[in-house]
């Protein structure tokens, strides 16, 4: 079905918008997935948070345009699907690596992230970043160590003097 210039304007300016505000983006070649796995993709990318599109490469080159994913303009060749994390770097990359493993039509062509061009071959290292949570979890366990350290440190003294205690106790009863 073929677009009129009012339909063309709007998908751009729409990826464009999408565009600006992402983290990271995934362009896979999607040919030889059927509509029904395609839906599901579709799906599974609602539920992540990912922005999923099928958009003709010209329109897609004139969409990043101007964004830090101006640096996919080359990679965008063929029939592919774009996919743009918005709230977690690794989204995108993620999605389309647990897609892959049961669709292996799904063939990744190139990722970008903070305005660099990644290799398709990096896309496990992407999805394995951690995800917001993971992140302040991470971040929370390195602040708290040191303070948990100090408080058993300071703490050992006393918990020895007790243990010394309840052995000679434990002996006396013994005999």
């Amino acid at each position: 079905m073929a677009l009129n210039i009012e339909q063309k304007k709007a998908i751009v300016e729409e990826v464009a918008e999408v565009a600006s505000q992402a983290l990271s983006a995934v362009a896979a070649d999607y040919r030889g997935l059927t509509v029904a796995e395609m839906n599901e993709l579709r799906a599974k990318a609602r539920e992540m948070g990912v922005y999923l599109r099928v958009v003709r490469n010209t329109l897609a080159k004139r969409a990043i345009e101007g964004t830090e994913f101006a640096c996919l303009n080359e990679a965008l060749v063929g029939s592919l699907v774009l996919a743009f994390s918005r709230k977690e770097p690794g989204a995108a990359a993620r999605l389309i690596r647990d897609f892959i493993k049961d669709h292996e039509m799904l063939e990744v062509k190139a990722l970008a992230i903070s305005g660099q061009l990644l290799s398709a071959n990096e896309l496990k290292t992407i999805a394995q970043l951690p995800s917001y949570d993971e992140a302040i979890a991470m971040l929370m366990s390195v602040m708290k160590a040191p303070t948990s350290k100090f408080v058993r440190t300071l703490a050992e003294p006393h918990a020895k003097l007790v243990r010394t205690v309840a052995a000679v106790r434990d002996q006396k009863q013994v005999a």
